[in-house]
């Protein structure tokens, strides 16, 4: 019988997933903190706000995570140009 591999961790995605992943976290968070000061700013810290931020935040949502996944090729060559590579000795 061959060894079986070695089990993977658990409740770790395997890394092929990192380039979904990353633009995912990252469109969560900003749109959670933009759409809060957006709505705050326009509302105030009314009940208002409460009723209308989790819509504001959804909507901006699903905006920013399929423009993140199309612009982040270009965001990467960029800073490919503006950033100097670390050199291997």
């Amino acid at each position: 019988m061959p060894p079986s591999p070695a089990p993977r961790p658990r409740g770790k995605l395997p890394a092929r997933y990192a380039a979904i992943v990353m633009p995912l976290v990252l469109s969560v968070l900003m749109t959670f903190v933009v759409s809060a000061i957006s709505t705050l700013r326009s509302l105030g810290p009314t009940s208002a706000f409460l009723a209308t931020w989790p819509a504001a935040w959804a909507i901006s949502w699903l905006v920013a995570f399929p423009t993140l996944l199309a612009v982040l090729p270009l965001v990467r060559r960029i800073v490919a140009l503006a950033v100097e590579t670390s050199r291997s000795n």
